[in-house]
């Protein structure tokens, strides 16, 4: 009896907490990609400019990380779930000013350029950082240890799904209202409906049962406080592994900055073709989700996490020297396929490991190596692509994410041979 709760798929959904929690984090990263979709096209139809994608993310990851020790501090001090409302508020108001700009471009991006995009960025980049080492904290309150497995699976399955989701609607609904109507409706169109689903994500958040946080072994100053986040994070080899794989695989091997450049000017597959291109990552991550949910990947996690991370090199590979729409759809979802799996097994060690009390700062020590890798990762391809050409550029980082693999599996005997 036991052995199959164990294996219940379904089990962390039964939670009525977690699933209003999930609910709230699915609008609200719908809305985000969504939008971001959208800006990332914007911006390269504004400039041409490959280097200026790659700014999109640095100008994000730059504030996301002078703040993220801090946010992780504020998770761990401070009432988790007030912190959390607050930032969704912020990301609204952040993306109504990008809705302003685009109204106005004539007076705002054709006088200043996009600079004033760049900066709105910026404070979301804070916001974001205050909010995910909240929510992190927030999932292993309401739902019991054996389910923490389970639990990040389908929490990645949530974020996936969105993401999916996100991208594809917004480059049909931005090509649908282009056709039809002036580009500025287009824009401005997208950009409410993300007003709207981060408005039903505050709503839908709202719902859950508000807990304080564990009090704190002991009173600490900031600083120590930050210290004690960072040296439980660099003492544990199996956590540093896991996260440091994550971050140098995004780092070198994410293409998605580039995705405007191979959609314009290789595939030549306008906007909708885009968003699809976006969402098959997402899509890949989904599919394995759910496989995931049935056949958990953590009894030989190491092993399956370094498998996952050189599959997603190859795949990435594979992506850069495609010319062919279909072919370059594939591996973009098998990189989504091999991410997930390096997601779930990284979430349930942090789960597993991490003590109550310092899970918000423990969670930001992880989103200033994962979550700010996308946004570098972003700058970092777009220099490269101005550098050495998008192609070359992309083949590159998939190489360095495979070396990395070697250099981890020789390097970290724990965390080849870890088992949940």
């Amino acid at each position: 009896m036991n052995d199959v709760r164990k294996h219940d798929p379904y089990a962390v959904l039964r939670i009525a907490e977690f699933r209003n929690l999930q609910l709230s984090r699915f609008t609200l990263t719908f809305a985000i990609q969504l939008a971001e979709t959208i800006l990332g096209w914007k911006v390269y139809e504004l400039t041409h400019d490959k280097l200026a994608l790659g700014l999109i993310g640095l100008s994000e990851a730059l504030p996301f990380i002078l703040t993220a020790l801090y946010s992780g501090h504020a998770a761990d001090t401070y009432n988790r779930y007030k912190i959390i409302n607050r930032t969704i508020f912020i990301l609204w108001l952040c993306f109504a000013a990008i809705t302003f700009f685009m109204f106005n471009d004539a007076l705002i991006l054709k006088t200043h350029g996009i600079w004033p995009i760049y900066f709105v960025i910026g404070i979301s980049g804070i916001a974001r950082a205050f909010y995910a080492p909240c929510l992190q904290s927030i999932v292993p309150r309401i739902i019991p240890r054996e389910l923490y497995a389970n639990g990040a699976t389908w929490s990645s399955n949530t974020w996936q799904t969105a993401a999916v989701t996100g991208p594809a609607f917004g480059g049909l609904l931005y090509g649908m209202l282009k056709d039809h109507y002036h580009s500025d409706i287009a824009e401005i169109g997208s950009f409410s409906v993300s007003l709207f689903l981060i408005a039903v994500s505050a709503y839908t958040f709202n719902r859950l049962q508000v807990r304080e946080n564990p009090p704190k072994e002991k009173n600490e100053s900031l600083t120590e406080s930050l210290k004690t986040g960072l040296r439980f994070v660099f003492n544990k080899q199996e956590m540093l592994a896991a996260i440091s794989l994550d971050l140098f695989a995004v780092l070198f091997g994410g293409a998605v900055a580039l995705l405007p450049v191979y959609a314009s000017d290789i595939l030549h597959v306008g906007p909708q073709g885009l968003g699809i291109l976006r969402a098959a990552p997402f899509l890949g991550s989904v599919v394995m989700g759910f496989f995931l949910a049935f056949n958990p990947p953590t009894h030989n996690a190491g092993r399956n996490l370094l498998m996952a991370v050189c599959g997603f090199g190859l795949a990435t590979i594979g992506f850069a020297v495609s010319q062919n729409f279909t072919l370059s759809f594939a591996m973009l979802f098998l990189t989504g396929v091999f991410d997930n799996v390096s997601v779930v097994i990284r979430q349930t060690i942090m789960q597993v490991i991490t003590p109550d009390t310092m899970r918000g700062r423990v969670s930001a020590v992880n989103q200033i190596f994962i979550s700010s890798s996308n946004e570098i990762g972003a700058f970092e391809s777009g220099l490269a692509a101005k550098l050495m050409n998008t192609v070359p550029s992309v083949v590159f980082g998939g190489c360095m994410t495979l070396v990395v693999v070697v250099v981890t599996y020789m390097l970290a005997p724990k965390m080849r041979k870890l088992k949940l």
